[in-house]
């Protein structure tokens, strides 16, 4: 696969309109809500020669987060959870690139959510590559990670009536990436 790869070194930039960052968590202790964010950057250079060279970030737009419910989306920007106004961004700044084996990757760097970093390493497999009708060259990823959103600050919650809670600690972060290399 190395010579397939190097053939895709070079810098590259996230198509938004074919690539979701999206999230799930438990609510209520019996189900699971799913949502994305639809404003994002996000840049990164791929060196297929040796991946641990490669680099990437990802700027994600607070205030673009849908969960199909408006009311709930407008709960989600407030300071209970995302507080928008004063952190407008998710930020994602890739340390480390590793390969794992076939075309798996892992991508270890800093996740910045309402001003709180912490490191994470999301696994990714690498999906394919192909020159759309554009001409332009595509690379596809995919990955999750599990964070506990409280190691972000974000930790409002509410207690139910037959115990638990109303809202999960634990998030999966979805990532399903089409990149155009530039240049």
């Amino acid at each position: 696969m190395t010579s397939e790869l190097s053939k895709l070194t070079g810098d590259y930039v996230l198509d938004p309109t074919h690539t979701r960052i999206g999230f799930v968590a438990r609510h209520a202790m019996v189900t699971k809500v799913r949502g994305a964010f639809h404003q994002f950057e996000g840049t990164a250079h791929l060196d297929g020669e040796d991946p641990s060279r490669s680099t990437a970030q990802v700027v994600i737009k607070v205030d673009s987060i849908d969960t199909g419910v408006d009311q709930r989306d407008q709960h989600l920007r407030t300071n209970d959870f995302l507080d928008a106004p004063n952190y407008p961004d998710i930020t994602f700044r890739a340390t480390n690139v590793e390969a794992r084996g076939g075309s798996d990757y892992r991508v270890t760097g800093d996740l910045t959510i309402k001003d709180t970093t912490r490191p994470v390493s999301i696994d990714f497999e690498y999906t394919g590559n192909a020159v759309d009708p554009y001409g332009n060259l595509r690379v596809g990823l995919e990955g999750s990670v599990t964070i506990n959103r409280k190691d972000f600050g974000v930790s409002w919650n509410a207690a139910l009536e037959g115990g638990g809670v109303l809202v999960g600690e634990k998030v999966v972060l979805e990532f399903d990436i089409s990149a155009i290399r530039q240049g």
